[in-house]
């Protein structure tokens, strides 16, 4: 006999999983949050929102509207949390040539483009910053701190009595017609947002989800003296302090979140080729992002049972897209609100 009704379960409590659990807050929802800390790539995001593709100078998908819900979002949260986890900078893109200037130009002229780039060539505001073809500077741009966003969620659900910190047993799942038991629960659904760990989840592992490990260092530097993200071979963000980190590497092949030699040997070469400083790597992370490989989330049911759902795939730009598809999804779960194609799972046939 089950010992507690809630309208949700929800698995995960990354950035997917605190938009939902905010979605069914807003819509005045029941619900409880499955966490035991195991997936890591929230923790260890840069957390940087930044609607500009820099290596090719081309608009995000779906940016404005991701943008147009994601601030407000986390602004609430300020508010509801007492606490500043929106970093407001821009953000400096060095140039590796006159063309790359040149294409840097171009693109500010296009409409979708225009409200997040300055038209101009301007210095980097550090003397340790090398960048002899100077740099484009991108507007309305900053960094959701992530770490201590997730960690002050956690706090508030478990004043409120609505975390449970322990594995999910995807197993322990028993499901009817018109509910689902999970041990001492009876929830009308459950949403996955699990991350990488859907690979051990058996109604929705044979999607597409591929792995990407990154990994980070934190380092301190007292002479680089950097307000603003610099982003060339890799990205520096300011921490305060002299602090700063440094990102990312991509790995397909290792799903692990330990960090490795070989991935701070990637970023101190790339290091060195950027800032002119001194410096010491005073901290090393690594996390697994979830990703497609069509670079689109993964939101919709199970094919054979419309009480499991998913919301997963947010891939390096989670701060931006997880309050978006939260609110996507909640409209399809509950007023039948069809999912955009492009995010529904339905696009890999037969897959979950």
């Amino acid at each position: 006999m089950s010992e507690k009704t809630v309208d949700y379960i929800i698995v995960g409590l990354g950035l997917a999983g605190i938009a939902f659990a905010e979605e069914l807050k807003k819509q005045q929802k029941s619900f409880v949050v499955f966490e035991d800390v195991s997936q890591t790539s929230s923790l260890v995001a840069g957390g940087m929102y930044n609607p500009v593709i820099l290596k090719r100078f081309t608009p995000v998908w779906n940016a404005k509207e991701q943008l147009d819900v994601a601030i407000p979002f986390y602004k609430m949260l300020e508010n509801k949390l007492s606490a500043s986890f929106d970093q407001v900078f821009s953000i400096y893109r060095t140039f590796k040539s006159v063309e790359e200037q040149n294409n840097w130009f171009i693109a500010c002229d296009k409409p979708a483009l225009q409200e997040y780039m300055h038209p101009e060539i301007v210095d980097v505001a550090s003397d340790s910053i090398v960048a002899p073809f100077r740099a484009g500077r991108l507007k309305h741009t900053g960094r959701i701190k992530v770490k201590e966003l997730v960690n002050a969620y956690r706090d508030d659900l478990k004043q409120s009595g609505s975390l449970i910190e322990e594995t999910f047993r995807h197993d322990n799942i028993i499901t009817w017609e018109t509910h689902i038991d999970y041990k001492n629960l009876r929830a009308d659904k459950i949403v996955f947002c699990e991350g990488n760990g859907i690979e051990k989840n058996r109604f929705f592992n044979k999607l597409p989800l591929n792995g990407t490990k990154g990994e980070l260092l934190t380092i301190y530097a007292p002479d680089l003296k950097l307000n603003d993200v610099v982003k060339s071979a890799i990205f520096i963000l300011p921490l305060g302090e002299d602090h700063y980190k440094v990102g990312a590497t991509f790995n397909w092949s290792d799903q692990t979140n330990t960090p490795t030699i070989e991935g701070r040997k990637e970023l101190e070469e790339k290091l060195r080729t950027v800032i002119n400083c001194k410096y010491e790597v005073v901290g090393h992370e690594a996390g697994v992002r979830p990703t497609t490989g069509d670079r689109r989330p993964l939101l919709g049911c199970h094919k054979d049972n419309s009480r499991l759902a998913i919301l997963n795939g947010l891939g390096t730009r989670g701060v931006m897209i997880a309050p978006l598809m939260a609110k996507k999804l909640y409209q399809f779960l509950e007023n039948d609100i069809p999912l955009d194609k492009e995010v529904d799972i339905r696009r890999f046939k037969q897959k979950g």
